[in-house]
């Protein structure tokens, strides 16, 4: 299991996008002021995402709480694996707690499970879909992506 990173799971979208990129300086590798989603280089460590909270809310079935409690994520820590189904059966092995099953998420491009630690905080656990089964929309935004860094 290799760490990815942090995402932090915001209202204020396209203010914390501006904030990582034009006060922090943390170059976008992913996504726009008016996306869901964005990720961010960051030298020397780890990389950043950014991501609507109540979209993670929904995948884990915590829209129906109140934003503003412990309840409603505000960050999770997202590790990526070779094999999902093998890793999230290691780790149900080892005694932790998953809040979904695994499941594919086009609209993402990943497949992904969740799981809490002790103190509830939010883990994904997760593994590239094949680029076969992502959304329309999200196979034209990388090609968009793809031919924007063609170009520069």
């Amino acid at each position: 299991m290799r760490f990815h990173g942090v995402r932090l799971l915001v209202e204020d979208f396209a203010g914390c996008f501006h904030f990582y990129r034009d006060v922090m300086g943390f170059t976008p590798g992913w996504g726009e002021p008016t996306s869901t989603y964005a990720s961010f280089r960051v030298h020397g460590g780890p990389g950043l995402s950014l991501f609507r909270r109540n979209l993670q809310a929904d995948a884990v079935g915590t829209a129906h709480l109140p934003a503003h409690v412990p309840q409603q994520d505000r960050a999770l820590l997202a590790f990526q694996v070779e094999d999902l189904e093998a890793a999230v059966a290691e780790l149900a092995a080892r005694g932790a707690w998953f809040v979904t099953e695994p499941r594919a998420y086009p609209d993402w491009t990943i497949r992904a499970a969740y799981l809490r630690d002790p103190d509830g905080n939010l883990l994904e656990i997760w593994t590239d879909l094949p680029q076969s089964q992502w959304s329309d929309s999200v196979a034209a935004e990388a090609a968009r992506y793809r031919q924007n860094e063609a170009d520069v």
